[in-house]
Order: structure tokens, then sequence, then C-alpha cells
């Protein structure tokens, strides 16, 4: 029986026996016993299940990577450390030295470093695009080494809607998969899948923890790619793998073999696991995301309406607006509410909205988002310190942007807190 999202938030990924806990165990442990040499020889080999090492994989976390695949409705998917570690994995799996890949330039700060610095030190190439420009600009920047394409669902911290389908095709076109981070959105609100994406990422630290309690990442294999049909391109999938007995993924596990790769290898050779301890929490968390998404865009609904209307804010940026330049987008692909992050600026500089932020009482200043607390963040000044001015124009981020996070607390609550900062200071004309 199909489930719905709320039921499977629930429900999902552990279903206790006779006798076995109710609530997902935490299993604790990084090495599991066999009796024989040979039982523990053929989970080498993948030729039986089971756990045997949990940098590879352990029970509690295999539970809560099930629960997020069915969210999403995907074949399989993985539990990292954090979220970096996820879209690190992600385009790591697919690409080496020589390779290059194409991403929006409107994504987190954090992520665009990876791309563009870290991941060049390691051979990778990336190019970044403006979503905004048409079809012909962008394909004219795939090239014969291109091995995907990258994008978040709501860009972080400018808060853009993503053209799934738009980028789905041309990706495919050009026989690449569609790597998208859909941590803002999350799958209660939006299910890449089912617009064409082939690979889903998250940072599992924002909405689906939703308390700031545990860092971690997750990866999720729609298993809708054909590896095989692009065989000289992806031939760490289509060849056999000489550090893992020869095997072919493609072969010994079909439409499994991306996320297969990635555990086998990547994990076995880089290690970045959740831990069972912050899988237990992450699940606690997943038990209420559906509660939560809804109070969520249900707040920051009003917020945006509320800022819109003031005299003292410049501009808005929120999709749940009518006049947002993403809200078709966002009525196509999230009809029932994007997130609860709304990206703004105050009339004045860069000082007033720093001065702005430490007149706030409850909304925190804190280095997080998606968060059940609403917090708020000058992104020019945290998160995207590390850039240059021109970089932080290229990804959208404008030297006023204030990145707010609206929280589960009440709409009106926030909203005055808000105005009793903005009363306290004094605006440039």
């Amino acid at each position: 029986m199909k489930k719905n999202i709320e039921t499977i938030c629930i429900h999902g990924g552990w279903k206790p026996g006779k006798g076995e806990p109710q609530q997902l165990p935490i299993y604790q442990s990084t090495t599991f016993k066999y009796d024989t040499s040979e039982q523990m020889a053929r989970l080498f080999d993948l030729e039986d299940q089971g756990y045997f090492y949990t940098r590879l994989a352990n029970p509690t976390n295999d539970a809560v990577a099930k629960k997020i695949a069915a969210m999403e409705g995907g074949i399989g998917a993985i539990l990292t450390s954090s979220g970096q570690a996820a879209n690190f994995y992600a385009i790591f799996n697919i690409c080496e030295a020589g390779d290059h890949f194409i991403t929006s330039n409107n994504i987190y700060g954090g992520t665009y470093n990876l791309f563009g610095v870290t991941l060049k030190k390691l051979g990778i190439e990336c190019t970044f695009i403006d979503p905004d420009w048409d079809d012909e600009r962008i394909e004219a920047e795939f090239r014969p080494n291109t091995k995907c394409f990258f994008g978040e669902t709501i860009s972080n911290p400018g808060c853009r809607v993503f053209d799934i389908e738009r980028f789905a095709s041309m990706a495919h076109k050009h026989g690449v998969p569609l790597i998208i981070d859909n941590t803002f959105a999350t799958p209660v609100n939006c299910r890449p899948f089912e617009w064409g994406c082939d690979i889903v990422t998250h940072s599992t630290t924002k909405y689906m923890d939703g308390h700031a309690t545990q860092v971690g990442g997750c990866i999720v294999d729609s298993g809708n790619f054909n590896w095989a049909a692009y065989g000289d391109k992806f031939a760490g999938l289509t060849t056999p793998d000489e550090s893992y007995h020869g095997l072919t993924y493609t072969d010994a596990f079909g439409n499994s073999a991306y996320i297969t790769k990635m555990l086998t290898q990547l994990m076995r050779d880089l290690g970045a696991i959740a831990s069972p301890q912050n899988a237990f929490l992450l699940n606690l968390g997943l038990e209420t995301l559906a509660l939560r998404m809804r109070k969520h865009c249900e707040n920051a609904q009003k917020v945006a309406e509320w800022l819109e209307k003031n005299e003292r804010v410049a501009w808005v940026n929120y999709a749940g607006l009518p006049s947002n330049p993403s809200y078709a987008l966002a009525q196509k692909y999230m009809p029932e509410g994007t997130c609860g992050v709304i990206a703004f600026g105050l009339k004045g500089t860069r000082e007033d909205a720093i001065r702005f932020m430490d007149n706030l009482e409850f909304i925190s200043i804190v280095t997080h988002v998606a968060d059940a607390r609403t917090c708020v963040l000058h992104p020019a000044s945290h998160t995207h310190r590390q850039l240059s001015e021109e970089q932080l124009k290229e990804a959208g981020v404008a030297p006023d942007l204030i990145r707010l996070s609206v929280g589960i607390e009440a709409a009106d609550d926030i909203i005055a807190d808000i105005e009793q900062a903005m009363e306290k200071m004094e605006f440039c004309e």
C-alpha cells in the first residue's frame, strides 16, 4: 500500500517485530560478530547482506536512510557526516581528475567553495552558470568530459527556485544526471525525482533534524539514470573496479549501481559516515518534519507579506509572494509551500542590516538555518564571508541580504520582534 509522506515520516525505515522496541534502536557499535570466517568473507564480497563495520554500514543509519529514500521516492540512500560530505560524495562518485561538471551559481557558499576551489585541487573543474541564461548559452558550457549538472531546489541564501524539469531535460540531452540539493524544500514540499532529477542530496542538519542537535547529510539515488547507456562517460560504474575484485557495478547491481559504488568505494576509502547516535536524533526530527514544514511555511508567508508592506524594507525575496520572480516555479514544484527561509534587504547600508540583527530579542543570530527557532544571518559577513565581492554577486548574495529563517513560534511574535528591532534603528534615506 502506497503511504503518504506524513506516514512515512513516522513509520518509514524501521518496522519492529514481536517484542522489539517501537523506537528505532541505537546500534552504537563499530563492529558486528559472525560465527565463521566464511560468513564475513561473503559480506566483503557483497554476496550476502549484513553488517561488519559501521564505517560502511550500520543498522541505525540504514533504517534512517531507508526512510529518507522512501520520502524522496528513491531506491536507496546513504547517510553522511554532513551536508558538505553529501555533496562531495554525490559529485566525486562519478567525477575524477580531468572531469568537468556544471552547477547553478545560486548555491550555498560552502558548496560554492567546495566546487570552485577544493574540487579544483583534485583536478575536477566546475562551471558556474546563471539559471536565468537561455538554454543555448547554458548548453554551450557542456563538454565531452561533463559528468553532471547540479542545483538547489531553493537556493541558499538567495531563495530562488530551480527549474527542475528544464534542467533535467537539458542534462539528459547531454547524457548526464541532474543532482539537486533538496535541503530547503525537503521531500514534504518537493520531490525532485518526479520532475526528472536523478540524484538528491540533503543537509540533514537543517529541516530534517529541525532542532540543531546533529550535523549530517544524505544522498538519495532515484535509480532512473541509465549509466550503462553512457558507458564510456561513466567508466567507474560500467567497467571493472580493480579495488573491489574487478566488480562492475552496473552489471552486478543494475539501477542501484551509483549508490552501491558510493557505499563500497567512497565510504570505504573516505569514511564520512554519520554516527548512529546522530542518525537516531535525525530520525526523531523526521517524525515531525511534515508537521513542522507546514508551520514554517505558514509563518514565513505571514512574515514575508508583512515585510513586503513595510516601508523600511527595500526588497523581499520569498517564492510564496505573487510578486516574486520565482512564484510561478514555486506553484509548479511546491504548490503546498516552499520553506521557511526569507531573504530581504533594508533601506540603508550593510551596517544597518547588522545593527538591525543586533537589536533582535528572541530571534537568534546563528550560523544555522531551518530550525524550529527563528534565526537570522547576514551571509556576506558570515556564511559567504570567504567569497569576493564578484563571487558574492555571481552567487546572488547582495551585501544587504539578510537571511531570515522563520521558525515555528507564533507568527505575531516573530513579526513583533522584527518590528521592535527596526524601530530601534535610524535608517539611511
